[in-house]
């Protein structure tokens, strides 16, 4: 499996140095857990609140930023076999928000960020936390699995002060 990725960092921050070949790890190794094998493209956007804000709105009718939105790839089923990746989506990620939850979940901003790449790419890929329990305790143990692979605890384990 080969991927395609972009990369814009619209929004950066000295805490969270963000490297291409590390963004493309994390989501192959995503890819590879769910054993998807063919080439795929994926776009990453960072973005800061604003523009999360007002993209949380338009799509969910949602009033404030989120860390992280998914938006799947709709490309019609007869078109996939002539092309080379299948384009799998896009996420955009809204680093303050990142940020801000690191320290509120006593995490770093890496290991939150790639959390939320995981995450984020598990829902291109079509799982679903938000259908039932069944669905989120299905996604949330290929999150604890993928971030092992990865060398991070489980994310959803809370933290002692």
């Amino acid at each position: 499996m080969k991927l395609s990725l972009s990369l814009q960092q619209a929004f950066e921050a000295p805490e969270l140095v963000l490297k291409r070949v590390y963004v493309k790890k994390v989501i192959e190794t995503t890819l590879r857990h769910i054993d998807v094998d063919q080439d795929c493209e994926i776009g990453i956007a960072c973005v800061d609140e604003d523009e999360s804000h007002k993209l949380n709105f338009e799509y969910r009718e949602k009033d404030k930023p989120t860390n992280v939105l998914s938006f799947p790839s709709e490309i019609p089923e007869e078109v996939l076999p002539m092309l080379d990746a299948l384009p799998i989506g896009d996420l955009v990620i809204c680093i303050p928000v990142v940020l801000q939850e690191s320290i509120e979940q006593q995490k770093t901003p890496i290991e939150h960020f790639t959390h939320m790449l995981v995450h984020g790419t598990l829902h291109l890929m079509g799982y679903d936390h938000e259908t039932s329990d069944d669905d989120a305790e299905e996604m949330e143990a290929l999150e604890i699995e993928i971030l092992k692979k990865l060398g991070f605890e489980n994310p959803y384990t809370v933290k002692e002060s």
